[in-house]
């Protein structure tokens, strides 16, 4: 059985700031962050993981992952069993205590688990998504942690979807090779951007394919109502707007702020509220019917989940690669919507979430809910030429992956040059001043 030698974790940022990329109601100056961790074997393989962040904090992902780290250093790992492995390290009976199973040590414990299933797919040769989607469903089941979920989804409920979904598998993987996934698309939509650059951005991402543009709302307004018409205008009348508050509303002001653009048709409203408030969730979606309700980019565990989808609060899942912990968690959280039959648009407004997330709606088509009817995974052309195995979107669908893996391994130069704050790329900007012309950049670390 193979040893762990060693866990190897770098704090990575990026500038995004300086030109409002990812800005929105709340992170008004993300810089796109990624708390970036290699493990080692004795045999001299390597797996990668990371956990987003939008800048500062980033650190402390680094720092808890090097704790849970500690927990895998000079210990066998049997990659056949990772569910083991997970266990081992998100029901550890000390550091559990800083969550349980929510924020920064949640994230770590995802961050290390998802660099397991890298190992795992590399030594298989096989891209993640295709891994997942070709394991025996009995091996699928084992993966999965049921605490705190049975009454919504047992063992036997899992087998038997998964088994089900058996029929047809190798013809959805065969569909998925060829005609890949329907995207949509952010990068029109940030905060941050001048109405002269929404519009000239949303024109491109329609003639770039994508049915499904979104919007950041949670402002003023008034600027809310002439974003989301000059965004129309500008995309016609065949074109899905979804809209996202990044849960900047109260309960009562959300169905309002929505209620005030149902003119110009919004496909769902994303995080219009706290992602703790599950019955505010299901109050708004009451009120802004037929406007869907969409969450899940900061939804903690699959537990919050499971009370989302029995409280009715939710029209649309949210996964995000790095929120929960890992593989093994979103594999649950699938599980989960396929059980009320809640589609999975997956969030991926974030470096290197995009490479990541991919590879959960190919598994979710190919061997649980077997269809794509109203799903799309989120695509945000920001970045992907700092990874390995970068996503490929064209004609506004994502390419099937092809790489043994699961995305996340970057380039060793990229890791270099914006490692935080000593990397050259951060001392250059800071000797040039360009830092302070971004909004909110602290740069006391890099002096």
């Amino acid at each position: 059985m193979p040893v762990v030698t060693s866990v190897r974790t770098r704090d990575v940022r990026f500038p995004t700031s300086i030109d409002l990329d990812g800005s929105d109601a709340v992170n008004v100056d993300p810089d796109y962050s990624a708390a970036y961790v290699t493990v080692t074997l004795d045999s001299g393989e390597a797996g990668h993981g990371l956990v987003f962040t939008a800048g500062r904090g980033n650190e402390l992902v680094v720092h808890a992952l090097q704790s849970y780290g500690a927990l895998l250093v000079g210990q066998d790992v049997d990659l056949d069993d990772l569910g083991a492995a997970s266990r081992r390290l998100v029901h550890d009976s000390q550091l559990r205590w800083l969550g349980p199973e929510k924020g920064v040590s949640h994230m770590a414990c995802g961050g290390l688990v998802n660099a397991l299933w890298d190992l795992k797919a590399r030594r298989a040769g096989l891209p993640l998504w295709e891994l997942l989607s070709t394991m025996e469903p009995a091996g699928l089941v084992d993966v999965v942690d049921f605490t705190h979920i049975r009454d919504a989804l047992t063992p036997e409920d899992a087998l038997a979807l998964l088994t089900s979904a058996r029929q047809g598998r190798d013809q959805r993987i065969s569909e998925l090779r060829r005609d890949g996934y329907a995207a949509y698309t952010t990068s029109p939509g940030w905060l941050g951007y001048s109405d002269e650059k929404l519009v000239r951005l949303c024109r491109e991402a329609v003639d770039d394919g994508f049915g499904l543009i979104k919007l950041k709302v949670g402002g003023d307004p008034d600027d809310d109502r002439r974003r989301m018409r000059l965004a129309r205008e500008a995309v016609g009348d065949d074109v899905r707007i979804a809209v996202d508050a990044n849960q900047r509303w109260e309960v009562d002001e959300a169905i309002e702020r929505v209620s005030a653009l149902a003119e110009y048709r919004p496909w769902w409203i994303e995080e219009p509220t706290s992602t703790d408030d599950i019955l505010g969730h299901a109050r708004i979606r009451q009120g802004v019917a037929p406007v869907k309700v969409a969450t899940g980019e900061a939804v903690a565990n699959r537990i919050v989940f499971k009370q989302l989808l029995q409280a009715g609060a939710i029209d649309v899942m949210q996964i995000d690669s790095t929120r929960v912990a890992g593989v093994n968690e979103n594999v649950a959280n699938i599980l989960l919507a396929a059980r009320f039959g809640v589609p999975v648009c997956p969030h991926a407004g974030g470096v290197g979430l995009c490479e990541l997330v991919q590879h959960f709606s190919f598994f979710d088509h190919a061997a649980v809910s077997g269809t794509t009817a109203d799903r799309a995974i989120e695509y945000v052309d920001h970045l992907h030429e700092h990874f390995a195995d970068p996503v490929v979107v064209r004609d506004g669908r994502y390419l099937a992956p092809t790489a043994p893996g699961n995305g996340a391994r970057m380039h060793e130069e990229s890791l270099d040059r914006w490692e935080f704050p000593d990397g050259p790329g951060w001392r250059e900007l800071a000797a040039s001043g360009a830092l302070h012309a971004g909004t909110g950049r602290d740069t006391r670390a890099l002096t």
